[in-house]
């Protein structure tokens, strides 16, 4: 995972509300394009960053994908969040 596509995922209110999308359970692109006023190509994008983050995965049974989200990488940046308080803390 690379930190800075990592933030630059996170970075976008578009994305983050996919993220809490995803945090009930898989859904597909078309489930997702739901919840939003976008074009279903922009919400593929915005898939495509969150899973370049590897904070999605995406997975296809029969005809549809359906995304997840990847809970250890988001138990890995709350586990990062808290070292860099308590460091911060520190000082």
């Amino acid at each position: 995972m690379a930190i800075g596509e990592l933030f630059k995922a996170l970075s976008d209110d578009n994305r983050r509300k996919i993220l809490d999308l995803l945090k009930d359970g898989d859904l597909t692109s078309g489930e997702i394009a739901n919840h939003f006023n976008m074009s279903k190509p922009g919400i593929s994008q915005h898939l495509n960053i969150l899973k370049n983050s590897e904070l999605v995965f995406s997975h296809k049974k029969g005809q549809y994908v359906y995304y997840s989200l990847n809970t250890s990488v988001v138990q890995d940046i709350m586990k990062w969040a808290i070292q860099f308080k308590k460091d911060k803390g520190e000082e």
